[in-house]
């Protein structure tokens, strides 16, 4: 028997939120300092702190995420824009 669970809708603004906090703790900066417009790698976020985030958004998200969206989607606005989207798409999973 196959249940249908609703997943949890994020909102851009609470991705957007979560991406911010996640990345100025990983960088020692206050999250003020962090312009979502800005391109992530331009605060010197290495591989290994990619992949540490990447790892804590499937987590928090409970999506499955590819390191390759920080390459499409460079700034925190438009990764949490691509990840709003993806959330919603699969707002109904089957288990």
């Amino acid at each position: 028997m196959t249940q249908r669970i609703l997943n949890t809708t994020y909102s851009v603004e609470t991705i957007k939120t979560w991406l911010v906090e996640n990345i100025s703790e990983q960088l020692g900066v206050e999250p003020d300092e962090i312009d979502v417009q800005e391109p992530i790698e331009n605060y010197g976020l290495d591989s290994a702190q990619a992949m540490l985030l990447v790892s804590r958004a499937e987590k928090q998200f409970a999506f499955e995420l590819s390191p390759r969206l920080l390459w499409y989607y460079p700034t925190i606005q438009s990764l949490a824009e691509r990840l709003a989207e993806e959330l919603e798409d699969s707002e109904i999973l089957e288990i």
